[in-house]
């Protein structure tokens, strides 16, 4: 049945974030997308207003005219492969909240989630990419960067560089019936948002804290570039200063944003106590030197190595990665105290 232009804007309009209109179209993987992300955090919706005439098009396009593009190679598409990146680097994030408690999460858990959704950008619309080879260069780039969060990063450009570079048409499938289409849409939701879910509810603290640590390893990986990170910071600071611009100051009496400014210290807060706890970790003075906090790193390696401590591997394993998240940790440039208050001023 051909599928109406007005009916799609409609949809678009109502449960756009949603998905509704790509689930109408039989764009299920985009409707998955938009689903996880609510619509790209609402840019991507409101930039698809112009795109759905072509959404439209491609839908109602005979079943001979897509054949005919098998075999041939899509265009490379830029924006598709930031979109690979940041939905991977998002995923990857969301595995870091909710399962880095499980064992060997950054050889097995964390690539693979960050590697599924690059391959969830990279399957929308009639575009699709090789599943063994993204997920292959998911798997060799986690080991370089084992046990530091920073791997998101170059875990989610070496598959979106891979997808990209075995990117194809999809070839055409026998239709199905909406209830197959839901329950299996119903399963990929479910299998993302349970995990985060779980954590949430049944074991708050310590979510709370691998949002407060996810969070500051994100802010982290801009200390080298100022610019970067103010930009960054004024993205966190942006929906308070939306509602001052509006409103004029309300002089934190809106109790959103004192939990706003709570969520921004605790952050600032947090990122202190694990410096903290890194000197102690590496037995280092907190005026120690960056080449003595070097040094200190070194002796602990050798003698918490596990290929030195095979008599109790477990043991010297969790010390060897207590030492290289406190090496990390101090390694990165201190960042002059703000509050909430200050940084909004600016």
């Amino acid at each position: 049945m051909a599928k109406g232009l007005l009916v799609t804007y409609a949809l678009w309009a109502v449960g756009g974030p949603a998905g509704l209109h790509h689930l109408y179209l039989g764009r299920d993987t985009h409707a998955l997308l938009w689903m996880l992300t609510l619509g790209g955090g609402g840019l991507g919706w409101l930039w698809e207003f112009w795109k759905l005439p072509s959404f439209v098009a491609q839908a109602n396009r005979p079943q001979r005219q897509r054949q005919s593009s098998v075999g041939r190679t899509p265009p490379l598409s830029f924006i598709r492969f930031v979109a690979q990146v940041i939905v991977g680097i998002y995923f990857g994030l969301v595995a870091l909240i909710s399962l880095s408690f499980m064992a060997n999460f950054y050889i097995v858990g964390l690539p693979l989630a960050v590697g599924l959704g690059v391959l969830l950008v990279a399957a929308v619309g009639n575009q699709t990419s090789d599943f063994k080879n993204t997920l292959g260069a998911a798997f060799l780039i986690s080991p370089i960067f084992y046990g530091r969060p920073i791997a998101i990063l170059p875990i989610s450009l070496a598959a979106s560089i891979t997808a990209q570079k075995h990117r194809r048409y999809k070839t055409s499938v026998g239709s199905e019936t909406l209830s197959v289409r839901l329950y299996r849409l119903g399963l990929a939701y479910l299998a993302f948002t349970g995990p985060l879910a779980y954590s949430t509810f049944c074991n708050t603290a310590a979510t709370l804290s691998y949002v407060a640590e996810t969070l500051g390893s994100f802010l982290s990986w801009f200390s080298f570039f100022p610019l970067l990170g103010r930009i960054t910071e004024s993205v966190f600071l942006l929906p308070y200063r939306i509602w001052r611009l509006l409103v004029g100051d309300p002089g934190f009496s809106n109790n959103s944003f004192r939990e706003w400014e709570k969520l921004y210290e605790f952050v600032n807060s947090f990122q202190d106590e694990k410096r903290q706890l890194a000197y102690q970790v590496l037995s280092v003075s907190e005026g120690a030197t960056n080449e003595e906090i070097h040094r200190r790193y070194r002796e602990l390696v050798k003698i918490w190595h596990p290929d030195h401590n095979r008599h109790q591997t477990e043991e010297a394993q969790r010390h060897f990665l207590e030492i290289q998240a406190a090496y990390e940790a101090l390694s990165q440039p201190r960042k002059p105290k703000g509050s909430w208050r200050s940084s909004q001023q600016h």
